[in-house]
């Protein structure tokens, strides 16, 4: 199982980095892809080349899908709420931030359940989909990596709080 985050020009990664990070440092095999595996400019500068096309990802081997925001509309698309619909239907969890919410929202896949669009916090999980405004990009890490069972005890879970969200230095 894998996570798979898909990228588009105008993608926001300051939203998806700490996660990313914390992605990473736990062994969780990502995978960067974008809609036709071609290199996308970021937010931020940032010439990225994902490693294939979107569709290269079987879904059913996809345990995370993150969508950062940005400016969607090349990838608000049936093609992509379809691959959305089929990685929840297969399992998968689904983590979308700031204008990815909208994307997740257009699949579908928000109806009937507790998410920022439909209320005022700024980081919900609700049936396997986190979605997070913009200015929550540490909770959202934070969150994902609870429902990812990332850490390893009360104790990591706390110190990471302390570290990336309060500032704290861990000694």
């Amino acid at each position: 199982m894998k996570t798979v985050a898909l990228l588009y020009d105008t993608s926001c990664i300051y939203e998806i980095v700490i996660l990313n990070y914390f992605l990473k440092v736990t062994g969780k095999e990502m995978q960067f892809v974008s809609l036709d595996g071609k290199e996308i400019t970021a937010t931020e500068g940032y010439r990225i080349v994902p490693e294939d096309r979107l569709d290269s990802a079987d879904p059913k081997d996809v345990e995370l899908l993150v969508i950062p925001g940005g400016d969607i509309e090349k990838i608000d698309i049936p093609e992509v709420w379809k691959y959305l619909k089929s990685v929840k239907d297969l399992g998968g969890r689904i983590a979308a931030i700031c204008a990815g919410v909208d994307v997740v929202e257009h699949a579908g896949l928000l109806e009937g359940i507790e998410s920022t669009h439909s209320g005022e916090k700024d980081v919900v999980t609700s049936d396997r989909i986190t979605t997070s405004r913009a200015n929550g990009y540490v909770d959202f890490a934070i969150e994902v990596a609870k429902q990812m069972e990332l850490f390893e005890d009360e104790a990591d879970l706390q110190e990471t709080i302390a570290f990336w969200r309060e500032f704290r230095r861990i000694e």
